[in-house]
């Protein structure tokens, strides 16, 4: 029984003990978390108080951010007005400008038809004024008319068939006098109209000189070129000779290389294959071979090209290609020193000249100058003349009957049909003849020319002479201190009557006597 007590009081000891340590422990957790609690709170009061300062900073840095934007697009904004402001003003301006020359415009209008409406006013005073004369002269006709007829006894009808037929047998009577007159003139005139015709052809028309045909002088830099471009043992000046049909001649002329062939295509084919071999500084003969060939096929495309240019020049279409061909082949051959090209150029000019002169057809006229040598291009000798050559060429490609008949008539092979033939073969003489036109004249034609400036120079008071534009002008230069401008102009007609009485020349020579005074000084 006392254990059993004493088991009870130990018990319940435990109990109270246990009671005891809990509640402690209750009031230590309750502390704890009292503790913990006002730390948590302090730090989120802390942080709370930091989240505030940021979002504080944040906002007026956004606020300062939308104020300057806000403050950029008020900038734009205003700029943008004032230009449209700007823009207004312009166009208010422009506008008011506008309507101050339409009120100036309709001030002119009005002060016109003020003027027009005065000089209305004038015209119909002056209208009624002649017709109040018109009517006292009719009725002043008709009393004269009636006198008339009383006194010749004659109505007006017939004294107007009497008088009428007097007047047309008096008329036919001076009419033929005078075509009588006016053919005699003509048959004594007609010769000097033609050659006056001639002449300003000739005047209207020049081109350059005789050129050489036979040689091409191609120069390089140095004569070491000329060892490769002979070869070794010469094969390469064989190759290139064979090539191109050209003899190549290299002598002891200094930085020259001489190509000759009286061809010109192939002269300029092998001047312009050397320049690229050169050039390019490959030398042998299958490089030279493929150089050729090309060069060939360009000088090809160059000669349709040139006729292309001509055609188009003078204004001539729709030519046969193969006609445009030989047109451009033209610029390689030559007649007597003269180039074929220029020379037929210059018939068509002439051609078309003398046309206009005479009322035919100048486009005509002009084509058949320009085809009238196309029987020379041909590389193959031929066994019948150009000109019938030429023709044949023409019929072939279509060309019109005059034009043919032109061209195989120009140098009397074939009769002449039409008018255009013999204006071929006179403007074909006239480019054959001009001075300088052919080698053969050249030496003549130089004399001439010295011959004049020497004659003005044989005056007194005369420093120097020059004769230009192939000696149709003369310049003459007189000194101010010997020769006054009284003495200048007689001095001019002297020497034109010098030349006139003493020397033969085509046209007209133009003296120009030039009398200058110049004052020098010399700062020093």
């Amino acid at each position: 029984m006392e254990l059993l007590m004493h088991l009870l009081v130990l018990q319940s000891s435990t109990v109270m003990y246990l009671v005891i340590g809990g509640a402690s422990l209750l009031l230590g957790t309750g502390i704890a978390f009292f503790l913990v609690n006002k730390v948590v709170r302090g730090k989120s009061n802390n942080l709370l108080k930091e989240a505030e300062g940021e979002a504080e900073m944040i906002k007026q840095q956004k606020i300062l951010q939308a104020k300057e934007k806000f403050l950029q697009l008020k900038e734009e904004h205003e700029k943008l007005i004032n230009e449209k402001n700007g823009k207004l003003n312009q166009r208010d301006n422009e506008v008011k400008q506008k309507e101050f020359s339409i009120n100036q415009k309709l001030e002119d209008i009005q002060r016109k038809n003020k003027e027009v409406e005065s000089i209305r006013e004038n015209l119909n005073v002056q209208l009624e004024i002649i017709e109040k004369k018109k009517d006292e002269l009719e009725r002043s006709h008709r009393i004269q008319v009636e006198q008339l007829e009383a006194i010749s006894g004659l109505s007006a009808v017939e004294a107007k068939a009497q008088l009428t037929e007097s007047l047309k047998e008096e008329a036919k009577a001076e009419a033929m006098s005078l075509i009588n007159e006016i053919i005699d003139e003509a048959r004594m005139t007609a010769t000097k109209e033609a050659k006056s015709i001639v002449i300003k052809t000739i005047q209207r028309v020049a081109t350059e000189t005789a050129i050489e045909n036979a040689v091409t002088v191609f120069n390089i830099e140095s004569d070491e070129l000329k060892g490769r471009i002979i070869g070794r043992e010469g094969r390469n000046i064989r190759a290139l000779e064979a090539a191109t049909g050209v003899e190549v001649i290299v002598d002891d002329t200094p930085e020259a290389i001489i190509l000759s062939a009286f061809d010109p295509v192939r002269r300029e084919v092998a001047r312009l294959s050397l320049h690229q071999l050169v050039t390019d500084g490959r030398i042998h003969p299958a490089r030279i071979e493929e150089v050729v060939a090309k060069t060939r096929k360009q000088i090809e495309e160059e000669i349709i090209e040139v006729g292309k240019r001509t055609a188009i020049d003078l204004g001539i279409h729709g030519l046969h290609p193969e006609l445009t061909r030989m047109v451009g082949k033209m610029k390689y051959r030559s007649s007597y020193g003269q180039n074929l090209l220029q020379h037929s150029r210059e018939v068509a000019n002439l051609c078309a000249i003398m046309a206009t002169e005479l009322g035919l057809n100048a486009k005509l006229a002009r084509r058949a100058g320009l085809l009238h040598d196309i029987g020379k291009v041909p590389d193959d000798e031929l066994e019948i003349p150009h000109a019938v050559f030429g023709m044949k060429l023409a019929e072939k490609y279509k060309e019109k009957a005059e034009i043919c008949n032109a061209i195989g008539s120009h140098h009397d092979e074939v009769e002449m049909t039409t008018l255009l033939a013999p204006i071929v073969q006179v403007c074909d003489a006239i480019s054959g003849a001009r001075p300088g036109a052919r080698r053969e004249v050249v030496e003549s034609y130089i004399k001439r020319l010295k011959e004049l400036e020497a004659m003005a120079l044989s005056y007194p008071g005369v420093l120097k002479t020059y004769a230009i534009q192939a000696g149709r002008e003369l310049r003459v230069i007189v000194g101010s201190e010997k020769v006054t401008d009284k003495e200048a102009e007689s001095l001019s007609f002297d020497i034109a009557r010098k030349i006139q009485d003493e020397m033969t020349y085509p046209g007209q020579v133009k003296v120009t006597v030039i009398r200058e005074t110049r004052a020098i000084n010399y700062a020093k």
